[in-house]
């Protein structure tokens, strides 16, 4: 659906909440959020993440880096990674710690030759990771396409018969994470700034889905602020 008062087009998905960008030739995507305390209590073994990427929007393969918020029982645990969808992810949290009210910075570049560099920074500790991996696509996915960017907060457990973590409201971009150089933005073949610089070509994903107990789960971005790159997304039970 095109919301023409905010010149994006509104789309529900399972798993995923935030913003996509859509175009061709993706070099780069950079963006920043803060890490929030999950109420376990309420969803048990559940499992969220935040991240930034190239592809996966309208593609089979995700290159991408961020933090999970994930409830095993009744306990919080948080992780930070890197993945090349479908390939499996690489934990980082021996190279960068993580907590509740971290504030991250971590982008994707395309080097060429098949080769990304993913980077990561926690900006409350100063703690960062660097790596460059040749990537070429696996398991019949085919190869990276480049024609998406996305700023994302992903239920992101592979059965979807889980639940989404209540991780209650997270702040996505500059504008509320106050992270130096933490604007959503990413670069293509026709534009490079942030996310209402792709002009009609942004998408807002609204997660919706059922919960393992069959009640509605979702997640839902809000508007973007007058940076014209930074959000929230809201959990929401009904």
């Amino acid at each position: 659906m095109y919301d023409s008062t905010r010149n994006v087009t509104i789309t529900y998905d399972e798993i995923w909440a935030g913003y996509a960008v859509t175009g061709s030739d993706f070099t780069y995507v950079s963006g920043s959020w803060t890490v929030t305390e999950p109420d376990c209590s309420k969803t048990r073994n559940s499992w969220s993440s935040e991240w930034v990427g190239i592809d996966g929007f309208l593609s089979d393969t995700v290159e991408q880096i961020g933090t999970d918020t994930d409830c095993f029982g009744d306990k919080p645990y948080y992780w930070v990674w890197y993945e090349f969808y479908p390939l499996g992810n690489v934990i980082l949290t021996k190279e960068v710690s993580i907590a509740p009210g971290d504030r991250f910075l971590a982008s994707a570049t395309y080097d060429g030759d098949n080769e990304y560099t993913v980077a990561i920074k926690n900006d409350t500790t100063g703690e960062s990771f660097s790596r460059k991996v040749e990537f070429k696509g696996a398991y019949g996915s085919g190869m990276p396409q480049r024609i998406s960017a996305e700023w994302i907060m992903e239920m992101d457990s592979g059965d979807k018969s889980n639940d989404l973590t209540d991780f209650g409201t997270d702040s996505f971009g500059q504008y509320y994470t106050g992270v130096s150089g933490g604007a959503d933005t990413a670069t293509d073949s026709s534009a490079s700034g942030v996310i209402t610089d792709f002009g009609n070509a942004v998408y807002e994903l609204i997660t919706t889905r059922r919960g393992s107990n069959g009640s509605p789960k979702t997640a839902v971005p809000s508007a973007l602020a007058p940076d014209d790159s930074s959000f929230k997304v809201t959990w929401k039970s009904e």
